[in-house]
């Protein structure tokens, strides 16, 4: 992909969850609600402050994180549906979840 967000801005790519409850119904699409996990893909240089200093951002490509259920805009970029959004729309990373996913 050939995109560099600028600023404070994340580009997010949807964590799709499981398609069964934990008792075994599968969830049909239009019941669904849209994952509120994701993996970051880019981020951008970071935000300046007053005094003009860049101020790096917290996230890394890599990362997984949690965000809120109406946040970023949705863009399609080779294909692939992704999601843009500041920084400050992250509410946090998952820690253990590159572990288990690569354990899996």
């Amino acid at each position: 992909m050939k995109f560099r967000p600028l600023h404070d801005r994340v580009v997010v790519r949807r964590i799709d969850e499981d398609q069964r409850t934990k008792g075994g119904i599968i969830i049909p699409d239009t019941a669904k609600e849209k994952p509120q996990q994701g993996e970051v893909v880019a981020v951008g240089p970071g935000a300046r402050d007053e005094k003009g200093t860049l101020q790096p951002l917290d996230v890394k490509a890599g990362d997984r994180v949690l965000f809120g259920k109406w946040s970023g805009t949705e863009v399609k970029l080779d294909g692939e549906e992704l999601l843009i959004m500041k920084e400050s729309d992250i509410l946090g990373v998952l820690e253990g979840a590159v572990a288990k996913k690569k354990a899996a």
